[in-house]
């Protein structure tokens, strides 16, 4: 049976953070526009800010819905599963926001990622989610699965990229700077890189 709670801490908050990944779902206000979920992962790229806040560094990728959604509406719901040990699934429904490398608050939330080298991955915002529901579920269909180690292929391909480089892949690239349904996604040029 699930548990609602007030907020990230205890034995839930250490659930989450264990986690090698995790999911992201968002769409868009339109009732026939495009639903996106995305996998996340990398170690070092999540932090519960506080009892009620996470964030996650957002890497270059092929597209950029959940920052168009969630700056059209700012909806968004993360969720983590127990691939081993006891099953359990965790939700977040909240609401979030991008925050750009030209923010005043970028170097400060960069500062709760000490594990991740800010130049590698092609490093686009920080998504801030503050929680409006936590909830757990049982997890029982869950399948065991293994974490071997993180892919390294990510970094590799995006470490030889530069500011502008990436903004130029960006620019060349579908659904980054507008979404699959047309709304603004990532603001091109990117902001210099100054961390």
């Amino acid at each position: 049976m699930g548990k609602t709670y007030e907020r990230i801490d205890g034995r839930l908050r250490t659930f989450i953070e264990e986690q090698p990944m995790f999911f992201t779902a968002t769409a868009p206000l339109s009732g026939d526009g495009t639903v996106n979920l995305s996998p996340k992962g990398l170690t070092g790229s999540f932090a519960v800010l506080d009892e009620r806040t996470v964030a996650y560094l957002d890497f270059a990728g092929s597209t950029a819905e959940t920052i168009a959604h969630l700056r059209e509406n700012g909806r968004i719901t993360l969720m983590w599963c127990a691939f081993q040990g006891p099953p359990n699934i965790v939700r977040v429904h909240g609401h979030g926001e991008p925050v750009f490398r030209d923010d005043p608050r970028f170097k400060d939330l960069l500062e709760h990622f000490p594990d991740i080298d800010p130049s590698l991955h092609g490093l686009r915002a920080i998504v801030v989610v503050t929680a409006d529901l936590i909830r757990d579920s049982c997890g029982y269909a869950v399948p065991f699965m293994s974490y071997d180690a993180d892919r390294d292929l990510h970094g590799k391909r995006f470490a030889r990229e530069d500011d502008t480089s990436l903004s130029e892949y960006f620019k060349k690239k579908e659904h980054i700077e507008r979404s699959i349904d047309g709304l603004p996604g990532l603001p091109l040029p990117l902001p210099p890189t100054t961390v």
